[in-house]
Formats: C-alpha cells, structure tokens, sequence
C-alpha cells in the first residue's frame, strides 16, 4: 500500500528560550493510502498543532512532513498555496461555506480553482452530491439548511476535487448525534468505496470509532495507538474509552 503521508521526528515549540511551550515532541507517524485514521487526546495534548502542521497551516520548529513524497517543511509559500489547492481537502468544525453561494457553487468552485475542465464539472458535482445524500439541497444557499447537511456539502467540496489527503479538524463538534451518524456513515462510505484517505482530528470517542486506526496523544508525544481490526464499532469504541480512561480523561468530554 502506498504511503501518503509520512511524518518524521517533527517538533513545534511556542515562545522564546525563557518561556517555551513544546506542543509536539519528536512525533512520527505515516497514513497510507486509504486508511482512515483518527487522532485523538485532551485539550493541549497538540492534536490541533499537528493538524495544523500538516495542513502547512502552521510550520514545524524540527522534523519533516512528506505528503505523496513531497517534503512540505521545506517547500516556498507559493508552491505551498498550490500543493494545497491541489492535494489536500478540508473539513472544518464550522462548514467555512459562502454564505453568497448555492451548495451546488460552494463545491463546484473546488474544481474552478484547480481549473477542472468547465464542461465536466456538473457530473463531478452531481457526482459526490449523490454519494453524500445531498441532491436535495444543491440549490439552496447555507442559511437554508441543517447544520448536517451544511457539514455534508463541505466534506462534498474537500473531496470532488479527489485530494491524496482529506483533514478533518472537529467535524462532528457543531453537530446534533443524528447529524454527525448521517455524515460519519458518509465518510465511512467514501473511505470503503473510493479509497480516500482520512486524517481526522476528534475529542469524541463516537466519531473516533469510525476509523480504522486511532492515533492518542498525550502532552505533544504520541501515547499509544488502537488499531480497530475486526472490532465492530462498538467493540472499537469500548476500547477507545479503555484508552482515555487510561490516559486520566473525563468520559463526559469524549462521548
């Protein structure tokens, strides 16, 4: 299987010698095509920084972050800009959609960006709307719909453009229990039937228990890992829970 994303010793630090703040310490980890793996661990353990790293939102203090083999520490912020564009898609907590646009435009101006052929975008669109049970609504702006439904049209927009990465930062965090099951059975689907690849960011053992392989960290520095195997998902997420209890979390913040 290929490898798509490999992190190798890679550190962050906040502040200057005197006041320092580690938020990631000699982390290393790799994702390969097709995985779809959760990173979990409380607040201030540095799953954010780490996203936001390999995001290349932010940029590592030591360490490499390679994405399809492209070295992005070392990369300029002009091929950053289109490196991101082109490869990586992204689901935030709060849908970042336009609030001027239709669904059906929030998505297709993914494709208009990378400059996908004008005449094959409706199918593309079309396409991944189908897949994300959302037809219904390409036509309606955001104040028009469910906040389950807004989510779906932003993970609808992160993957039609088919990235190597697709990072989602909280995806679930603004969604009733209804809406976050519809749109992680989504994810589930495209990850099972269109191979794509997820590194996603949780504190929710529910949404957590969707992956495959769940990453905890604790204090910047990976703690331990949970591989899901041929655990049904509940079975997954009584594990998981095994695991925050371990690291001494609160139960109540990660159901």
């Amino acid at each position: 299987m290929k490898n798509v994303l490999q992190v190798e010793n890679i550190e962050k630090y906040y502040g200057n010698k005197k006041y320092m703040t580690k938020a990631l310490n000699n982390v290393s980890f790799s994702v390969d095509s097709g995985e779809f793996v959760g990173i979990m661990g409380a607040s201030g353990s540095g799953k954010t920084t780490l996203l936001n790293c390999v995001s290349t939102i932010d940029t590592v203090t030591s360490g490499n972050i390679y994405i399809d083999e492209v070295d992005i520490t070392i990369s300029k912020s002009k091929e950053l800009s289109k490196f991101r564009r082109e490869q990586l898609g992204f689901i935030f907590q709060d849908y970042n959609l336009l609030d001027t646009l239709t669904a059906y435009e929030n998505i297709a101006i993914a494709l208009t960006m990378i400059k996908y052929p004008a005449k094959k975008i409706d199918k593309k669109v079309l396409s991944i709307a189908e897949k994300l049970e959302i037809t219904d609504v390409l036509k309606k702006y955001p104040y028009q719909m469910s906040g389950g439904q807004k989510q779906r049209v932003a993970s609808a927009r992160a993957m039609v453009t088919e990235p190597k990465l697709i990072l989602a930062d909280e995806p679930t965090g603004a969604l009733d229990s209804k809406s976050s099951r519809v749109l992680l059975e989504s994810f589930k689907k495209l990850n099972i039937e269109e191979k794509a690849t997820i590194l996603m960011v949780t504190h929710d053992a529910f949404t957590a228990s969707y992956s495959k392989r769940i990453l905890f960290l604790k204090d910047g520095e990976i703690f331990t890992e949970l591989i899901r195997g041929n655990d049904t998902r509940k079975e997954f997420f009584n594990r998981i829970i095994d695991v925050v209890t371990l690291l001494g979390g609160d139960n109540n913040d990660v159901i």
